[in-house]
């Protein structure tokens, strides 16, 4: 179970069977900060427009949608139901940890329509930090929402290359982009493609020659182009 449990620390936007019962019981007793559904988050509803860029903080990510109106927003996230079933009363269920998992591996996905309070999953709801930072100016609410609309239903989803965040830049600014991934590859980059990873690749690789005693010349080549790519890279 841990490897579930961390993944719904990282991306997921929809509570366990477990967090819902919890969720339900403390949005009936009204906490007073209100942030998994009380007064606070009726306040915050009431100040939402529709076409609205919502963003969720997570552990290490932050998830995304699109407001639609009325209580509802428009997320894109993983999801394998759809791979496995065409009951659509199962595919329109909360998403597990399970089939959110299982929808990563597959690289399966669904944009789909979700209550404010389940989209939020207890955390603080921000919007539209992104017109700050995004070069491109917003579209108008209306076509923005009607975007995320167009866009309801199955889609494959990569966790780098198309996710939630690609989602609601498309709607929103008309551009496939996401922050996130830039910053992750752009850390893996420092992590891995450096001069020290290219001498110690270097380094290991010939000692693995010699250790081995398989002396030939793929194996050569590919001890010397390792290296060779990885100091280019850096």
């Amino acid at each position: 179970m841990f490897p579930l449990q961390l993944l719904a620390l990282l991306f997921i936007s929809t509570p366990t069977p477990d967090t819902r019962e919890e969720t339900r019981k403390r949005r009936e007793e009204g906490e007073a900060d209100g942030r998994t559904g009380g007064r606070k988050d009726r306040r915050c509803e009431r100040s939402l427009r529709r076409g609205d860029l919502l963003e969720v903080p997570r552990t290490l990510f932050t998830h995304f949608g699109i407001y639609l109106g009325g209580g509802r927003v428009a997320h894109f996230i993983p999801d394998i139901m759809p791979v496995v079933s065409s009951d659509q009363s199962r595919i329109n269920e909360m998403v597990t940890n399970s089939r959110l998992l299982l929808g990563v591996l597959a690289k399966r996905g669904s944009v789909r329509t979700d209550s404010l309070e389940d989209f939020a999953y207890g955390s603080e709801i921000l919007v539209n930090t992104l017109d700050q930072v995004c070069s491109r100016p917003a579209l108008q609410a209306e076509e923005v929402a009607r975007r995320a609309e167009r866009l309801r239903g199955h889609v494959s989803y990569s966790l780098l290359w198309f996710n939630c965040e690609h989602y609601v830049m498309y709607c929103r600014y008309a551009t496939v982009t996401s922050y996130q991934t830039f910053q992750f590859c752009k850390t893996t980059r420092k992590l891995l493609l450096n001069q020290r990873v290219a001498k110690a690749t270097a380094v290991m690789g010939l000692c693995l020659l010699l250790h081995l005693r398989v002396v030939t010349f793929c194996s050569t080549l590919l001890v010397v182009l390792l290296p060779f790519l990885i100091w280019m890279a850096a």
